[in-house]
C-alpha cells in the first residue's frame, strides 16, 4: 500500500493561536511532529497541510514538505483532502497525523498502517483507559467496538454504563478504551466523507467521525498501548516541555 502522511497545522486555533510554531525545548511542535512521523517506515511521503504562510516557510526551512489550503476548512480531515489532491503522485491510503501530538511514536503510524489493507475503508488508533481521571474526563472520547476491531460508537460520555456496579469500581469489571486522534483514510473513502452533511450525532457529541458511522461507513480500530498527550493549551505546551526535560 502507498501511504501518504498528512499533518494539519492550523495556526489560527482559537485556544492557542500559532501552535504548530511553538518551542518545545527549541524545537517547535511542527517539527517534533514532523520529525517522528519521518522515522515510521510505512509512509511514501510527508507533508504538512497549512493555511499559514509562517508555517509553511517553518516547515521548508528545516527541510521538510508543505502545502498550503484553504482557510475555511471545518477540519483536519476536508484539509488532508484539499493536500492530497494538490499532490502529482497517487495513493492508496492517507494517515492524518495530529500536528499537535508530540509526543507520536513511528511505532504508532506503522500498527495503524498495518491494518490498512484495501479493504479498510477508514481505521483510527484507542488505547485502553487506565485512570478514572482518563474515564471521567469529557475531553477524552471514549469508544466500543466489536469482535471485528470495528468500532460502534464513540462519545465524551462513559460508555458502556456498568449495570449495578459503584462507578468508582467500573475500571475493575470492564476494559474502557479511549481514542487516539490518528486516522487512516482510503483515498477513494477520503473524497466521499468530505461530501457528507453534518449529522444529527456529530452535531451533539461535537465528534466528525459519528458522521461517517451514521452514513454507515466501518471504521477500524487498532489498540496501542502508548500513551501520548494532545496540547491544547498554553499551559498544556508547559506540561509537555516538563515531560520532554524528565524523558532527557
Amino acid at each position: 500500500m502507498k501511504i501518504l502522511g498528512i499533518i494539519p497545522a492550523r495556526y489560527a486555533s482559537t485556544r492557542f493561536p500559532g501552535k504548530p510554531l511553538a518551542d518545545l525545548r527549541g524545537v517547535s511542535m511542527i517539527e517534533r511532529v514532523y520529525r517522528q512521523a519521518k522515522s515510521a517506515s510505512s509512509l511514501s511521503k510527508i507533508v504538512v497541510a497549512t493555511e499559514h504562510a509562517g508555517i509553511y516557510d517553518h516547515v521548508t526551512g528545516f527541510g521538510g514538505y508543505a502545502c498550503m489550503t484553504s482557510e475555511n476548512h471545518p477540519s483536519g480531515t476536508d484539509r488532508c483532502f484539499e493536500a492530497l489532491t494538490k499532490e502529482k503522485e497517487s495513493f492508496d491510503y492517507v494517515i492524518n497525523i495530529q500536528g499537535d501530538e508530540p509526543f507520536i511514536e513511528p511505532s504508532q503510524i506503522d500498527l495503524l498502517a498495518s491494518y490498512l489493507d484495501g479493504n479498510t475503508q477508514l481505521a483510527t488508533l484507542i488505547k485502553k483507559i487506565d485512570t478514572y481521571e482518563q474515564l471521567n474526563s469529557n475531553s477524552e472520547v471514549k469508544v466500543t467496538f466489536n469482535s471485528r476491531n470495528e468500532a460502534l460508537y464513540f462519545s465524551r460520555a462513559v460508555i458502556p454504563f456498568v449495570q449495578k456496579v459503584d462507578p468508582g469500581k467500573w475500571l475493575d469489571h470492564f476494559e474502557f478504551y479511549k481514542h487516539v486522534g490518528m486516522y487512516a483514510y482510503r483515498t477513494d473513502i477520503l473524497k466521499e466523507i468530505t461530501k457528507l452533511k453534518i449529522s444529527p450525532l456529530e452535531k451533539v457529541e461535537s465528534l466528525e467521525q459519528l458522521r461517517w458511522m451514521e452514513n454507515g461507513y466501518i471504521i477500524k480500530v487498532a489498540k496501542t498501548d502508548v500513551e501520548t498527550m494532545c496540547v491544547d493549551t498554553p499551559e498544556e505546551l508547559e506540561i509537555a516541555k516538563e515531560i520532554l526535560g524528565a524523558r532527557r
